[in-house]
């Protein structure tokens, strides 16, 4: 990525002022804590049958052999990311907050919360680990694995967005 902005400068698609606007107040719901909450339902409900045959496969030694679904499902996902994050910028931007770059990474990569919740769901209702060290490796690994699904779905949604948004911007004249 370094690599190609050495090639080609970034410019902005519209003018922009040198002094920023005030962002006005904004509504409850548009609050980065709970638009993550919501945009994260929607990819995760794309892959929670998914994840138990994946925790299975993992913690209670089954073979996994779905390969080609689960490519699918990581393209539903991916999609749904990549939705969720431009109805986001886009209510976010017409709310006039214009700090769309880290927000729609953090809410596109709101289905990591998820994952880890279903992950405390399935050590509670399918594993029988009782000792302590089992107990942290599981949390573990399971605090990685969501970290890792965060970064992906968050990169997936802030560059969904970077698109849409160049685009908009691009279309409009203000000259």
């Amino acid at each position: 990525m370094l690599f190609l902005s050495l090639l080609k400068p970034y410019s902005q698609p519209v003018r922009t002022n040198q002094i920023p606007r005030q962002v006005p107040d904004q509504v409850w719901y548009m609050s980065p804590m709970v638009s993550t909450l919501m945009a994260g339902i929607l990819p995760f409900g794309a892959c929670f049958i998914e994840l138990f045959f994946i925790f299975s496969a993992i913690w209670d030694n089954q073979y996994y052999y779905l390969f080609g679904f689960l490519f699918l499902v990581f393209l539903i996902v991916v999609i749904s990311c990549c939705e969720i994050a431009i109805v986001m910028t886009y209510f976010q931007l017409c709310a006039e907050d214009y700090h769309w770059w880290w927000r729609s990474f953090i809410a596109s990569g709101g289905c990591a919360l998820y994952v880890f919740f279903y992950s405390i769901f399935y050590y509670v209702t399918e594993l029988d680990i009782t000792e302590f060290v089992p107990t942290i490796l599981y949390f573990g690994y399971s605090f990685l694995i969501s970290f890792t699904i965060w970064i992906i779905t968050g990169t997936i949604g802030f560059f969904s967005s970077y698109f849409f948004v160049s685009k908009i911007y691009a279309a409009v004249k203000i000259d």
